[in-house]
């Protein structure tokens, strides 16, 4: 069997990110990327935050099918200079297909009709903002592509090339690399940086919760600074849809 032959015959969703993991194992990113669209064809969408390390991935999925649809989370309390790398990227690349995921006014309404509820439960607000507008978007998917890296947190220390993510799959194509391997393909490509790289912000989300990093921190000890939080909940299993098609 050849290495990009799809898998029919896997009916589950574990033991096929398993099988595509091993087989994938060591291959460059954009062999991933292509093995991921030809497996899964038109259930297959990338998420990116067009955060600090966003062009990387973005590039070489443009490289891949630059009508490979891009999930793009728009919180309502982003940076307006990650909206503007948005828009640059896009130009840049050729992106055929960015779709941008809203929070739902009558979630907003009923649990943050002030906007402040980052400012009490920072966990709530990544789920209204976040989580469920993702959430919806992926429901008819039948993988998705991250770009988490192994080097950013020890909470991402030993995530795979392919995993199970509830009745999914997640592509993680840049899960080896290093802050080396980035510079190099952001120098190779001629890639415009984040502004807020030059900034101090390594890691960049909504503005009430990312700080700038000092040198020698952690990568993303600059978001939700002080409390014990580390990821907005995107990458835990995502809630599914009920009998009425609703969210839960």
């Amino acid at each position: 069997m050849g290495r990009h032959e799809a898998l029919a015959a896997v009916d589950d969703t574990g033991d096929l990110a398993s099988v595509l993991a091993a087989r994938f194992d060591g291959a460059p990113a954009e062999e991933v990327i292509t093995a991921a669209r030809e497996q899964f064809a038109d259930g297959l969408a990338l998420v990116s935050s067009f955060g600090a390390e966003s062009a990387v991935l973005l590039h070489l999925a443009a490289r891949v099918d630059p009508a490979l649809p891009v999930l793009f989370i728009d919180t309502g309390k982003l940076f307006p200079a990650t909206l503007r790398y948005r828009d640059t990227l896009v130009e840049r690349f050729g992106l055929r297909d960015v779709r941008v995921l809203k929070p739902s006014v009558e979630d907003l309404q009923a649990e943050d009709p002030t906007g402040a509820l980052w400012m009490r439960d920072t966990d709530a607000c990544c789920d209204i903002r976040k989580v469920r507008p993702l959430a919806r978007a992926v429901a008819g998917l039948d993988a998705w592509i991250s770009g988490r890296k192994r080097f950013q947190a020890s909470s991402r220390s030993n995530i795979p090339l392919f995993e199970a993510d509830g009745p999914r799959v997640k592509v993680n194509p840049l899960a080896d690399w290093d802050p080396g391997d980035l510079r190099a393909y952001m120098q190779a490509h001629d890639l415009p940086a984040h502004p807020l790289v030059a900034e101090g912000y390594p890691s960049i989300g909504c503005m009430p919760c990312t700080s700038p990093v000092a040198e020698g921190e952690d990568p993303r000890a600059g978001r939700w600074r002080g409390g014990e939080k580390t990821e907005c909940g995107i990458h835990f299993p995502l809630p599914q849809e009920n009998e009425n098609g609703a969210g839960i």
